[in-house]
Parts: C-alpha cells; structure tokens; sequence
C-alpha cells in the first residue's frame, strides 16, 4: 500500500516545483482548481506571483491566494463560477455511465447507492434549489456521505436570502478546491503532526496507563488500517511523542482513536462501576485536513460520559 502510495506520490510536483514552473505550465497545472475557471491561476500568476513567491511556503498559502482571488471578484464572476459547476443531482442520475474517474467523489458519498426514494427526494429538491436561487446546488462530496448530502440539500433549498446562500455555495467551492490541490501536489515532508491527552474526569488527574489503539480510515471502502498501539503515561499522554509525524501524517482522510477506557477504569477500585460497564471502549473518528497543521485529539472521560474536542 504504502509503496502504490510513493509511487502515485512520485508523479505529483511538489509545491516549489509547481511555483516555478512558466505562465502556461502554471496555469494549465492549476487553471482546473476552481472548476471551469482558469481566470483564478491566471490572476494569480499574473498578479506578481514571483515576486510573493517566498511567502508561499505551504499548500495552504497557496489556497489562502486563489480563495482571495475569488473572494474578491465581482457577485457576477462569483455566479460564473458556482454556474460551471456540474450539477450534482443530474450526475446521480448517470452516475453509473460515467468514467472511473469520474465516479471517485461521487463514489465516495455514496451516492450510487441511493435507494429510489432518496433519489426522488434529492432531484425534487434539486430543481426546486436551481429554481429558487439560479446556480446548481454544490457540495464538496468527498469525505461526505449520502446522508450528508441529503441533510444539506434539504436544509439549503430553505435559505431566504439568495445572497446568504451565494456566499454558502461559494464556500462549498473554496471545500472542493483545497482537496483538489491536496490530490494535486505532493507534501514530501508534511509539518503537521498528530497528538493525543487523557484526562479522568472522575478523579480529576490524567489518565496514565490507558491503552489507545490508532486507525487510519480507507476512503475507498470505509475500512479501518491499523497504525499503532500506545499506553498513555502518568501524565495521561503518548510517551513516544506525537502519534503521527513526517510521511506517516496523510492528511484529507479519516482517522480514528479506540481508547480502551473499561479497561483503564478496572485498574481503580475506589471507582464504582457496573458490573457491564457503560463506557468500554471509547472510537472517536477525526479528519486531518492540512498536512502542515497540528492537530491535537484529547479524551475527556468518567465512566459514564466524555467529550473531546480539536485543541492545540
């Protein structure tokens, strides 16, 4: 796997070899970002792109320019670009005659499995939304679900205000552009890293001796791979350090913790517990969007609730 990975990988510029490639080359690389609308590199490499070139030192600096770009064009160029989006629902309807590659992010939503019902429910909204606001309803699918797609549709075709869901729709756009540059250019030495704290919130202390075993989620069929075992320390985090780094921290996927609190909770008598515990093992699933971020996944946990939350 990890091999099909580099080798993918290989073909992939990375982010100083996309910056310096010529004005076509450039454009032609990153004219497709934003779906239909190449005026957005075009405004970017000819906007003195080289002489900001040292201040592009992540992919999401990158973004941060393009998003700007569209941010601040005109109502009618931002109209432009939700119009050259393909409609989503007619897709679902040919969804099974079109290319493998044109499947993926609906694939990954789920899409083609729409029971005749939910289809019916989505293309009705669908022409009521395109009627009511004069763009196609646009949501970045990729680590979507059918359900997800169905709730958002449902809830969107209500808005009042076109210009609120202009600005939504928009939003959606800047969602699918950001994977797509992820998809496009390799991270060969990514800056993030992933760690982890446990807190017992019953006994007011960390959570030492926890066992928390670590998944990386397969977009492709919504499997789990397994990655590593840790036990947490007295001070209720991973004693080897972050729990991904480097070239192991694949970011635009799904991850999950399984903290294994009954287990942890067993080795506490002055704890009452029943006899089933309430609380045995503990998933929380996450996605990690930025290669280059730090992202920080606690537990907070009593034998009988827990929370979390992103933290740094």
């Amino acid at each position: 796997m990890s091999s099909e990975r580099e080798e993918a990988a290989a073909k992939k510029p990375n982010l100083s070899q996309v910056l310096s490639k010529d004005r076509e080359s450039f454009i032609d690389f990153l004219g497709s970002i934003y779906e239909h609308s190449a005026w957005v590199a075009e405004e970017l490499y000819d906007g003195k792109l080289s002489d900001d070139t040292n201040n592009i030192q992540k992919i999401s600096d990158l973004f941060e320019r393009m998003k700007t770009i569209v941010d601040s064009s005109s109502q009618s160029r931002k109209l432009e670009l939700l119009r050259a989006h393909p409609d989503l629902c007619e897709r679902v309807q040919t969804l099974k005659t079109l290319t493998k590659a044109s499947q993926e992010e609906q694939s990954r939503a789920g899409l083609q499995f729409l029971t005749e019902e939910e289809k019916a429910v989505f293309l009705k909204a669908n022409t009521t939304y395109k009627e009511k606001f004069g763009f196609p309803f646009i949501l970045a699918v990729r680590n979507a679900s059918k359900y997800t797609v169905l709730s958002a549709i449902q809830a969107r075709v209500k808005t009042d205000s076109i210009e609120t869901e202009m600005n939504a729709a928009v939003g959606q756009v800047h969602k699918i552009a950001w994977m797509r540059l992820l998809s496009a250019i390799e991270t060969p030495e990514p800056k993030g890293f992933l760690t982890c704290h446990v807190l017992d919130t019953a006994s007011g202390t960390p959570a030492a001796n926890m066992r928390i075993h670590l998944y990386r989620i397969n977009p492709t069929d919504n499997s789990r791979i397994f990655l590593n075992e840790f036990i947490t320390n007295s001070d209720g985090r991973l004693s080897s350090g972050p729990a991904l780094k480097g070239k192991d921290f694949v970011a635009g996927v799904y991850y999950e913790w399984i903290f294994f609190v009954g287990d942890y909770f067993a080795q506490l008598p002055h704890l009452k517990t029943s006899g089933t515990p309430f609380l045995n093992e503990v998933p929380i699933r996450f996605g990690m969007d930025d290669p280059d971020e730090h992202y920080h996944v606690p537990l907070l946990v009593s034998p009988f609730g827990f929370s979390t939350y992103r933290g740094s």
